[in-house]
Formats: structure tokens, sequence, C-alpha cells
């Protein structure tokens, strides 16, 4: 089931965050991730946020800011049961338009953006991981 994020879940997402970016995102160090934990904790709840839930259990969620996707990130036991693509469509219903950035590495997640219909639009440099980047877009 799919609904609107509940500040009593933060810890339970974060868990879900930290864990997966760590996995996806192997070519960056384990620190980055954990030296922004305190940091996301503290504004990810200003985003449009839906959870996905099996037996009371958060299995992945979704950030929305506008019309950016902050990330999708699903519990690894959970990942390829369309959880993902869900939450994404869960979104794609009340936008026209929607854009992201995906590490160039992270070449499973541009597989997941590109067969729900995102394109690649520009590549550019993050200087906070020194990663190349794409940004991606989705419009009606």
């Amino acid at each position: 089931m799919i609904e609107k994020f509940n500040k009593k879940d933060i810890d339970a997402i974060m868990q879900i965050w930290k864990k997966e970016n760590i996995k996806a995102h192997y070519f960056i160090s384990k620190e980055y991730w954990e030296n922004n934990y305190e940091y996301v904790k503290k504004v990810l709840p200003d985003s449009e946020i839906y959870v996905y839930t099996n037996k009371n259990k958060i299995e992945g969620f979704i950030g929305i800011n506008n019309n950016y996707i902050e990330g999708i990130f699903i519990d690894t036991t959970s990942q390829n049961k369309g959880i993902g693509t869900a939450l994404l469509n869960k979104v794609k219903r009340n936008k026209k338009r929607l854009t992201l950035n995906v590490y160039k590495k992270n070449k499973k997640a541009i597989s997941f953006y590109k067969k729900n219909a995102f394109i690649i639009i520009e590549e550019k440099f993050d200087e906070n991981t020194n990663e190349k980047e794409y940004t991606m877009l989705w419009e009606i």
C-alpha cells in the first residue's frame, strides 16, 4: 500500500536511505552517506514523501520536491517486485513533468528510469562526490 509519509516513520526510511545509498553508490565512500545522514534526516520531511508498506513494514519510499525526484529507495529484500514503479506511477499521476539526477555509474537506476520513459537531457559533474551524473526528464 502506498501512503503519505508519517513523521513517526523517519527512522525506518532513513535506514533504507542509508543502506541503499551505500549499496547502489559503491563508487562513493560510505563516509559520505554517513556524514550526510543527519542533514538528510532533518530536511527530508520537507519533501513530499510517499511510502510503500506491506504488513505494516516500510519497504520503500519516494521523495519529491515540486517536479524534482529527490530519490526512490527500495529495501534490498523488496527490490525487483514493482515497488519502485508503483511509487513512481503514484507521483506521475499528479505531474506533467518530472526531473531527477542519477549518477552515471548507477547503471541499474538509469535502466529503471529509462524503462519508465525518462530520457537523459544533460550530463554534469557533482562536486560533492567527484562523480558524473545525468539529469533525466519525464514529461507527458
